[in-house]
């Protein structure tokens, strides 16, 4: 199937599944994304308990306070594999023989990665169940929460799929996700911007990376429970945008 053959949704779709099979049963198959899954876990859940001993509060906002700054080691140890691997191991060529068309290997890839995801966040649940039974929690700000959890990972995943397909070496691959994930997450934080500020005040330069980059204000606005389209709108363009440079990226390298 050539490139630059249109498809349609559901044809693209069919082989878009064929691939996110393949890599998930890939992920089930490693130990190493056992590992991954158990450490994240046990990180993100001794941080919630740390915090709710302290506080004594019947509320998950530590949990996702913190959430940001865990998946910038846990995303990238998730992606180096997916396309730096396949190069490693000269499976990459015999990939670009299937009868599929670049985007669908890419879609399937991506999605796979972000089912994966999505199982290790809904590990976190428990957490919920306990504040229920321990008190009466706010479940519309729990809900908006995890959806800015699972976007916050979706937009993760975009960045470290495309970084993993510039490079042959997972470890490079490993830092380059690692990179961005600080560049857009530490963009938001206080201290951060204060400082960029500082050295250019007529500029401004910490304060237009919080308002137009960074991740962090997009986030945090659901642990606070509100939903906004510009929050939805910008998961979206952001994720669509390394999707597609993911896409280009493998087009580059066929030829």
């Amino acid at each position: 199937m050539s490139d630059a053959q249109r498809l349609s949704t559901a044809e693209c779709l069919r082989g878009a599944r064929i691939v996110f099979d393949r890599e998930l049963e890939a992920y089930f198959d490693s130990p190493i994304a056992y590992a991954y899954a158990a450490v994240f876990l046990v990180l993100s859940c001794t941080t919630f308990m740390n915090s709710f001993f302290l506080d004594g509060v019947v509320d998950m906002g530590p949990y996702f306070t913190a959430l940001p700054f865990l998946l910038i080691p846990f995303v990238p140890a998730i992606t180096m594999r997916a396309w730096a691997e396949e190069h490693a191991q000269h499976t990459f060529e015999l990939l670009m023989t299937l009868p599929l068309h670049s985007l669908q290997v890419v879609l399937g890839k991506y999605l796979a990665a972000l089912c994966f995801y999505a199982i290790v966040l809904a590990g976190s649940l428990p957490i919920v169940l306990m504040l229920l039974f321990l008190g009466d929690p706010d479940l519309g700000r729990i809900c908006a929460s995890y959806l800015g959890a699972l976007l916050l990972g979706a937009f993760f995943l975009s960045f470290g799929l495309f970084a993993s397909g510039l490079t042959r070496d997972q470890i490079v691959a490993f830092v380059l996700a690692a990179l961005f994930g600080f560049f857009f997450v530490l963009s938001g934080h206080e201290k951060v911007v204060e400082v960029l500020d500082g050295l250019a005040p007529a500029y401004q330069p910490g304060t237009w990376l919080y308002e137009t980059i960074s991740v962090l204000p997009h986030y945090e606005a659901f642990g606070r429970g509100v939903i906004a389209l510009a929050d939805l709108l910008y998961f979206a363009l952001m994720c669509g945008f390394f999707v597609s440079m993911n896409y280009l990226s493998l087009q580059r390298s066929k030829y």
